[in-house]
């Protein structure tokens, strides 16, 4: 009982491919590729990003993701979390294991959102990218409006998350 809640989310899906297979069989079959292809895309980034958090886990001592981006860490760590973000290869569903390690690793939950968010927002390539397509100008003011963006949105987030909860956040961490 306990696995089939565990994975009811995925049950569901393949009932719903099912059925939708039954009805329309050209619909479902249409699925079921796009279904194959995200998941043959997903078998391809994951992997490299769990090794690389492996060689994080273990090159990178705790005590120094406390010192530069914990607590204490103020425009350092905000800083960091921005360049690591921006600098990281991917598509997003990557960010959140390498932000679950962050936070086994003592980083601040503010600089743990800002990480996501430049991850999300601020990537090099696409910045690179626009520079070339849409031209100087639209870049930089792109990112001279991201950046304090998701900084002030992590701190407003953060100000609605009780002590408690992050707590709560941070022992699940632990658990992966």
């Amino acid at each position: 009982m306990k696995l089939i809640k565990r994975y009811q989310f995925f049950l569901i899906t393949v009932i719903i491919m099912l059925v939708l297979l039954t009805i329309n069989r050209q619909t479902g079959i249409k699925a079921i590729r796009i279904t194959g292809y995200s998941f043959k895309e997903m078998a391809l980034v994951i992997p490299p990003v769990f090794v690389l958090l492996g060689l994080l886990d273990v090159w990178v001592p705790r005590e120094v993701m406390i010192r530069y981006m914990g607590e204490s860490s103020g425009l350092l760590g905000i800083f960091l979390a921005v360049l690591l973000g921006s600098a990281a290869a991917g598509p997003l569903y990557g960010a959140f294991p390498v932000a679950a390690v962050f936070m086994k690793k003592g980083v601040k939950f503010t600089n743990v959102l800002i990480f996501i968010g430049a991850w999300s927002t601020t990537k090099i390539p696409m910045f690179l990218f626009e520079m070339s397509a849409l031209g100087a100008r639209f870049a930089i003011t792109r990112l001279l409006v991201d950046i304090p963006g998701i900084i002030i949105i992590a701190y407003i987030l953060t100000s609605f998350v009780t002590k408690d909860e992050i707590n709560e956040i941070y022992k699940k961490a632990e658990m992966l």
